[in-house]
């Protein structure tokens, strides 16, 4: 997640390119080896995974969010040409510390496009939450402060989008915690 602004460019270029080369080409390329023998069989389902950074552009996130963005494209027209033979779900996580993803922000500052005026909050509970200094509500999922999304339910959504029957197709998933402070 190469979250950097436009004036970053000379330190963002090489990680941007990783972004593309994973985000666009590795998920275009995961479609074209799945689709002859989806297609073939009758019948398959690509989830693919993408961001709620893929809905608005933010500054900060012009690249990491045109990627994902591109996710979104590629599986909805996947959907639109398998024309009901391969079911396609687009998971978008929100924010998700565990994954390691933060460790790519370029530009801490960057942060600001998604957390807008809650930046300053953020930042610093995100800090004494991983530092295991916060034992509240915010690291609770059955609390409405809960912050920090855990791995296992962006799992959980791909186990429910696979567990339909064929011909149900859960196309959009957003899983976010309650508390992320994000303001997409």
């Amino acid at each position: 997640m190469p979250l950097a602004f436009f004036a970053d460019h000379e330190a963002a270029a090489p990680a941007w390119s990783k972004c593309i080369d994973i985000n666009i080409k590795g998920v275009m390329n995961g479609i074209v080896a799945a689709y002859d023998p989806m297609m073939a069989q009758g019948r398959g389902h690509v989830i693919n995974i993408s961001s709620i950074y893929g809905n608005f552009p933010v500054v900060g996130a012009a690249v990491y969010g045109a990627t994902k963005s591109a996710v979104n494209f590629l599986s909805e027209s996947l959907r639109v040409e398998a024309a009901g033979k391969i079911k396609v779900t687009i998971v978008k996580p929100t924010g998700v510390p565990a994954t390691g993803l933060g460790t790519g922000v370029l530009n801490p500052e960057a942060v600001v496009g998604i957390l807008g005026q809650n930046t300053p909050a953020y930042i610093g509970a995100m800090t004494a939450i991983m530092e295991g200094k916060v034992q509240d509500g915010r690291v609770d999922p059955d609390s409405t402060a809960y912050a920090v999304l855990d791995p296992g339910y962006i799992a959980n959504a791909v186990i429910t989008a696979i567990d339909r029957p064929w011909g149900v197709s859960l196309g959009d998933i957003t899983v976010r915690a309650a508390g992320d402070a994000y303001i997409l």
